[in-house]
This record gives structure tokens, sequence and C-alpha cells, in this order.
């Protein structure tokens, strides 16, 4: 395993870290078994980072009867997040707070975040409530070693949010697609300038970079090397970069375990070659050529009260444009029940009120887009001849 230095606290964490929101599930339920064997042998080689929240649904639980089970608290860096929006005054800190702690089944967190923070005056807000005395009573008890804060929102307001407290780290979204978008690579910069670690998140796009690229990208990529894997190539351009501390990856099969952990091994700063970088920037092009909804399926959106699978949506919409319309009506088919006209959840079900933007860490104009999805992917001609094949069928 590779480590890189939090040079705040000199901890020397793991290049490669756990992702928990993404534990494999079966029938919508985490599969707890499953995700016990992934966390033991991530830690048995050398992940010693592993990342959760509040709000990914039966996450933190998981994690903590794996650590009370295998008594693995000491073996890691263990972050989780405030989610923020939750509070309405000073006491709903604490009562987070100790919920976590009792989810995780710990009595301090190494790396703990405000969940989401996209801009300073939220900040300014939670200051207004007294989170920073918090802060600071949660550090003197050794409860909160590290302090920071996940991001999603635009440059300005990263650097202004850098520049408004004396974090320990932050966290971004960051993947060579994403070089410009959000805090980018110069908020990466800024960041490590100021001497704080940086977490990565999404490094992949939501699988997109593993599972999701266009043929002619994935050619490229096995012309230049076909031993490294699409989701290799993306993890590896990311740990070339030496502001980089961390790489959270998702990892729900233990065949992505094993790859991503192969691949960290030699994948050190500044290891890329000219024509390695020349090639990712072919595939960049190719990739925003076809993709055209930036949705990474995080879910934040969901639920629909209308129903509207809205994620599901947007993949099948992109699918049509890098795959084809076939392989796209074929993923929206699937994804919204698109054949059935009573029960489905399909993009014309919106009814443009709003409350999924609100909750977009993309910050995507979600109305608008189901509106294109609508448009592209039932076509006046598709619904008549739905509608009289139900018909004929009786």
């Amino acid at each position: 395993m590779q480590y890189r230095t939090d040079l705040k606290s000199g901890n020397k964490l793991s290049a490669l870290g756990f992702g928990c929101m993404r534990f494999p599930r079966n029938l919508n339920q985490i599969d707890i078994s499953k995700s016990e064997k992934l966390i033991l042998t991530a830690i048995q080689n050398g992940v010693n980072y592993f990342d959760t929240a509040y709000v990914y649904g039966g996450s933190e639980d998981t994690l903590g009867q794996i650590i009370q089970k295998n008594n693995i608290r000491e073996k890691m860096y263990l972050a989780t997040k405030l989610p923020f929006g939750k509070c309405r005054n000073y006491d709903d800190f604490d009562t987070l707070f100790q919920t976590q702690l009792q989810r995780l089944h710990t009595d301090y967190i190494d790396y703990y975040l405000i969940h989401n923070l996209p801009e300073l005056k939220l900040w300014e807000n939670l200051c207004k409530l007294g989170i920073e005395e918090w802060i600071e009573k949660k550090k003197e008890a050794g409860q909160i070693k590290q302090i920071g804060f996940s991001f999603h929102g635009v440059h300005d307001e990263f650097l202004s949010l850098l520049d408004a407290y004396d974090w320990d780290f932050c966290q971004i979204q960051y993947n060579y697609i994403n070089i410009n978008y959000q805090a980018g690579m110069a908020g990466l910069k800024k960041a490590s300038e100021k001497g704080l670690p940086v977490i990565i998140m999404e490094p992949l796009l939501g699988g997109k970079l593993a599972n999701g690229l266009p043929e002619k990208a994935i050619d490229l990529f096995q012309s230049a090397n076909n031993t490294l894997s699409p989701a290799a190539w993306a993890l590896r351009w990311l740990w070339n970069q030496p502001e980089v501390t961390v790489v959270l990856s998702g990892m729900s099969e233990e065949e992505q375990l094993k790859e991503n952990m192969g691949t960290v091994e030699n994948a050190m700063p500044g290891t890329l070659t000219d024509n390695e970088n020349e090639v990712i920037q072919s595939v960049i092009d190719i990739f925003n050529k076809s993709y055209k909804i930036p949705c990474t399926g995080c879910g934040y959106c969901m639920p629909c009260p209308q129903k509207v699978n809205i994620p599901g949506c947007f993949t099948a919409y992109n699918v049509s444009y890098v795959t084809g319309m076939f392989s796209g009506f074929q993923q929206y088919a699937t994804s919204t029940r698109a054949m059935d006209l009573q029960e489905n959840y399909k993009a014309s079900r919106c009814i443009k009120c709003g409350r999924c933007e609100k909750q977009c860490p993309q910050h995507i104009p979600i109305t608008k887009s189901l509106e294109q999805v609508r448009k592209r992917m039932e076509p006046f001609w598709l619904q008549f001849a739905l509608k009289l094949y139900l018909k004929l069928r009786g």
C-alpha cells in the first residue's frame, strides 16, 4: 500500500480510501457479510481510511457492527459527516454526533466533515448557531481529531470556505472529467498550498469512468496499454498528482478492491508519461462529446414525490448518445418501466416542483434536463405505438 502524509496531523493515510456509501446490497439491503469481508480484506492489505456519513442509509450502522465484531477500530482512520441541514440549534450538533458515535461503536472520530457544504453563507449560518465553539469543545475532549468539510459548489465559494476557518482537511469531487468543475484542479492546488490534505470523492464519476465510457475511449485506452482497465487509468491520473492525499473508492466487489490495491501500489506522483497524459486528454475530448447530463447517480435527488427515477432517466439518456438509441431505449424501459402506461417512473411524470434540484450536489438543472430526456426517450410516435400495442393485445 502507498501512504501519503497528512501534514496537519502527521498521520500516514493510505492513498486508497474505502468509500462506504456504496456497500454491496442484496434486495436494496446492505449485505453485511459481504461488506465485512471487503472491509477486513482492505485492512489486511493496508487500507486505513474509511469514509461514511450520517445520510448514507445504513452505512454507519454496518461499519460500526463490523468494527465492534472484529475489534478493528484502532486499525483505521474513521471519517464521517455532519448533516448540517438537520441542525436548527446548538444542541442538534451534539444530538447528531452522539447518534453517529453509537452507530459506529466508537468514542471518537478521526476525520469529521461538515457534509456537502456548498457556500460560505451556509457556514456563516452554522457559526451563528455556535458550531465553532462546539468543534473546539469536541477537539479538546478528543472526540473529534480532525475537522473538515466536503464540497459540492462553485469554485469561488470553495476558495472562500478555505479561508473562513482553520480547517484540518477537505474533501472534493475530482476526476479527469471534473478538472474545471466545482473545486477543480485549481481548488485542489490551493488547498494543498494551505497545507490541507485533500480527500477525493467521485474519482470514477459515479462509475462512468469505469463502465460507461464510449467505445472509442475504451479502444484508445486499450491500444495505449491493454493491461489497464479504464478505472485504473482514472485512478492513476489522480495519484499522479502530489496534492491528492486519499482517493475514495466505493468498492462493492472483491475484484474492484483487488484491482485498486494493485493499481495504487505503483501509482506514485509524477509517474504518468507524456504519452499517457495525451491519451487521457483524448479520452476527455471523446467523453465530453458523448455525455450530455453530468449525473453521478449519487441518489441525493431521490425519492421523487412523483416517483420519477431521476438517476435512471439520466443514465439511459446518456447511454443513448454513448452507445446508441437502441441501448438507450432498452435501459430507459428497464429503469422506468416505460412499457407500463399506468405505473411507471418516466421523465414525463415530472411536475417541475424543484425539490430534487435543492438536493443535487452537482447543481444539475434537473427539471430542464428531465424535459430533454422526455423529448428524446418518449417521442410521440413511441407513445402512440405503445398505446396501440397495448390496445391490440387487449
